[in-house]
């Protein structure tokens, strides 16, 4: 089968952050979407910026984030900097009036999160967090028979294993990355309080995902393992309709990577196991209905999750199409939800989302 064409009405991103995110994902995305075209890049340091004009050709280039704000031939733009510049850098781009497709997890904290909700909903710009796990087409049809052939949901599992010999799989998968001593980074290093920074990596794609499925989250009761360096949450959720649910996340794992999940329902049930992400291969899901007894799976040839946001990002803004990616209220609930797992941590709580404050 023939590669797809361009179609007709493009829509210009400006990417902002030319790092690691950035070359593995978001420009190529851009370039090989079906209706998007990679117009722009904003980057502070000279050298990444260099290089990533080098090798991807955008029309344009940006040291400034307000300057390519600025420039009306810009639609709409892509934050993909570090979690703690996600909301003030979403929040400027609204004001500019560009729609924004930002990084997972939309911020770090629950006040700043809500801050954001207003600001979109306050105006008509579209705000899309990059949970790009629900672009998965093994996850996405797992989606269409939970809502159209499961009937009642009496069970969901889900788990998240990042492991030991992941940087092995993704330096032969990624490009070469170039990294720059110039590039703008947070106060202090996010990354030195470990059990913090995993769970908004890694607890952000495992809660999406638990909620995508299973539906709305309403509390969660958390345990926290620290042993011979790997991290383990141990999850109990509470879905709005009723379902048990338990999530597992550790980091690293000693073993193959692994994320999927199993949920049982009143007319079938689904089993799923994803790859990692970066070997663009559909999640292998298998879903069974007793109305026919027999088990489904999709191929799901097209699996580059990234580009396959943007797309639909993409539809929504050109051609009025529902939004299936994560919009800013599914962004405030994950971010709600690894609140309440980190102080659910601490004292040991059944804990509502909508009562907690704070960061994780």
């Amino acid at each position: 089968m023939a590669r797809s064409a361009k179609e007709a009405e493009l829509l210009n991103i400006g990417v902002l952050g030319a790092g690691p995110i950035s070359q593995a994902a978001h420009f190529e995305g851009c370039q090989k979407a079906r209706n998007a075209r990679l117009y722009a890049i904003c980057e502070l340091a000279p050298d990444l910026l260099e290089s990533a004009a080098h090798t991807y050709r955008p029309a344009k280039i940006f040291r400034r984030f307000d300057a390519m704000l600025a420039d009306p031939a810009v639609h709409a733009v892509i934050i993909a900097v570090a979690d703690q510049f996600h909301v003030p850098l979403s929040l400027q781009a609204l004001a500019a009036g560009k729609h924004v497709l930002v990084e997972k997890p939309m911020g770090v904290s629950v006040e700043e999160a809500e801050s954001l909700r207003q600001a979109v909903a306050a105006g008509s710009l579209i705000l899309q967090v990059g949970h790009n796990r629900r672009f998965d087409p093994g996850v996405a049809f797992a989606r269409l028979f939970v809502s159209q052939e499961l009937g009642r949901m009496q069970s969901y599992q889900g788990w998240y294993y990042d492991s030991t010999d992941r940087y092995i799989m993704t330096d032969n998968l990624q490009p070469l990355m170039r990294l720059s001593d110039s590039a703008r980074r947070p106060a202090g290093d996010p990354k030195n309080d470990r059990q913090r920074y995993l769970l908004l990596t890694h607890g952000s794609h495992l809660l999406d995902t638990a909620r995508f499925l299973g539906g709305e989250i309403i509390a969660v009761r958390a345990r926290y393992n620290h042993s011979f360096d790997a991290h383990c949450w141990f999850i109990e959720i509470h879905f709005s309709n009723g379902a048990l649910g338990h999530a597992d996340l550790t980091v690293p794992l000693r073993g193959d990577f692994e994320e999927g999940f199993r949920i049982a329902g009143e007319f079938g049930s689904v089993r799923a196991r994803l790859p990692l992400t970066w070997f663009h291969r559909c999640g292998d899901v298998e879903c069974y209905s007793i109305k026919d007894g027999l088990y489904r799976r999709p191929l799901g040839a097209d699996a580059f999750s990234y580009k396959l946001q943007i797309e639909s990002f993409a539809d929504v803004l050109l051609h009025g199409k529902s939004q299936l990616g994560a919009d800013v209220h599914d962004g405030v609930a994950n971010i709600r939800a690894m609140v309440a797992v980190a102080k659910s941590v601490t004292n040991g709580e059944l804990l509502p989302l909508a009562s907690v404050t704070g960061e994780p």
